[in-house]
């Protein structure tokens, strides 16, 4: 009896409101009016915590975190990992006022001979191949997008047989305007250390062996993340000015800095964090400018 009376009073009170209304409480624990036109969206807690501590006049509504980075009115809302939480994210965020999300976080980098990735660079992606499950069903609902976008053969099958998983990869790529703020402020911060590349989104973090890294060397691939390809390519959908700035935090299948191989943490990992979160909040009137 207690639970149908429960039942009827959130089905009186539904009535009241919009299914994206509902879809937004439910999910992000506010209502659509309290997201702010720029959106940051970390992955990790660690990033998380350090953004929500340099916010002022903050205001926290359910999972959003509202206030000011350097006077600009910004929402930070942590997706946590993956691309299906990230896509959840992003379907809320197109129905409210949100025009740009900036996805920072950590990834992680592929070094070569050169050694030309190290640990605390700063990566901001051109494109990013969608090797995950999440996109390839937002690509079957959305058939024209194949016509669209670049794709690719997925290069592990130069040296496996692939019984599953994604044999074509399709490629995303961020709101071409908004990642070049990011990234020419990033030049001016720290020249020597910011990297403009491809990047490879993943679902499976424990599943980059020494046969995968080597096919992603072969497209010169020099990062790895687990969410950008679904923001860039949901950006392309909802016509939503997408961008990601991340730091490198590990080299899968390094002998030293393997996140699965070692316990050694690096010098600059910390350095990098503090870096593109500062190059954000720098970069923060600028995106605000270019949506007036």
């Amino acid at each position: 009896m207690l639970n149908r009376i429960k039942s009827e009073l959130l089905n009186f009170g539904l009535k009241f409101i919009s299914i994206d209304d509902k879809i937004v409480r439910m999910l992000l624990e506010t209502a659509p009016s309290n997201i702010n036109e720029i959106v940051i969206m970390p992955a990790v807690k660690m990033f998380m915590k350090k953004l929500v501590q340099k916010l002022q006049n903050k205001t926290a509504y359910g999972r959003v975190y509202n206030g000011l980075l350097n006077g600009v009115k910004v929402s930070i809302i942590r997706s946590q990992v993956g691309c299906p939480n990230a896509a959840l994210t992003v379907e809320c965020l197109k129905r409210t006022k949100a025009k740009a999300i900036i996805r920072i976080d950590f990834c992680g980098g592929i070094t070569s001979n050169s050694n030309d990735i190290e640990i605390g660079n700063i990566i901001i992606p051109k494109k990013a191949y969608c090797d995950e499950g999440t996109s390839p069903q937002y690509i079957r609902t959305n058939p024209y997008i194949i016509n669209q976008n670049e794709k690719i053969e997925n290069p592990v099958l130069l040296t496996q047989n692939l019984e599953t998983g994604n044999k074509t990869i399709f490629i995303s790529k961020p709101h071409e305007p908004l990642k070049n703020l990011l990234l020419n402020e990033a030049k001016k911060f720290d020249p020597n250390k910011t990297k403009e590349v491809n990047l490879w989104t993943t679902d499976a973090l424990f599943c980059e062996d020494v046969e995968f890294i080597r096919a992603l060397q072969t497209i010169n691939v020099k990062a790895i993340d687990m969410e950008s390809s679904i923001l860039f390519l949901l950006g392309q959908l909802y016509n939503l000015k997408t961008a990601s700035i991340l730091s490198v935090s590990d080299l899968p299948g390094h002998p030293q800095y393997d996140l699965f191989q070692s316990n050694e943490i690096h010098p600059e990992m910390e350095n990098g964090i503090n870096k593109v979160i500062k190059i954000l909040i720098n970069c923060l009137p600028e995106i605000q400018h270019s949506m007036i």
